[in-house]
């Protein structure tokens, strides 16, 4: 009866130090401002700088913003942020001041322009292009084979008897 109630114990244990070791890791990523100094005081002022950041790309990660990263780059992105919110900034200001310095690629929405248009139309022109490939395939039959010509078919008639 010992054992059953020590290895019960331990799948527990172990269960318990999975589950936590799992939630640290997953909660480590979930908040990139991993120094509280990096925190306005005002809370206003910091959910402006936050909504900023994650209309901003890292440029580092590039799949993440601003605000989820936590890349040094990132890091100095959002006291860039931070500072300029404090200073007065409006949104626009710090956004355009951020796409004035790193182009429209730092957006994780760029705006739709004809320097952008190719960006946000290539999945449209990608699936015309696969769709009218289809279309081209589906029209072209195959060609029915010439028949044998007699000597094929002498050839073929020997190579049969082997």
């Amino acid at each position: 009866m010992r054992p059953r109630l020590l290895r019960a114990t331990v799948t527990r244990t172990v269960l318990l130090i999975w589950m936590l070791a799992s939630a640290s890791v997953t909660m480590g990523t979930a908040f990139a401002v991993s120094d509280p100094a990096e925190l306005l005081r005002d809370p206003q002022q910091e959910r402006r700088a936050e909504i900023i950041g994650q209309q901003l790309r890292c440029l580092v990660c590039q799949n993440e913003s601003v605000e989820a990263s936590d890349a040094d780059l990132a890091r100095d992105l959002r006291r860039i942020i931070r500072q300029r919110v404090v200073a007065g900034d409006s949104d626009q200001q710090v956004i355009d001041w951020m796409v004035a310095r790193y182009g429209n690629f730092v957006r994780l929405r760029p705006p739709f322009n004809a320097l952008t248009f190719l960006l946000w139309g290539a999945p449209v022109i990608a699936l015309l292009v696969g769709f009218a490939a289809v279309l081209l395939a589906r029209r072209r039959a195959p060609a029915a084979p010439e028949p044998l010509s007699d000597v094929e078919r002498r050839r073929l008639a020997e190579l049969m008897k082997s």
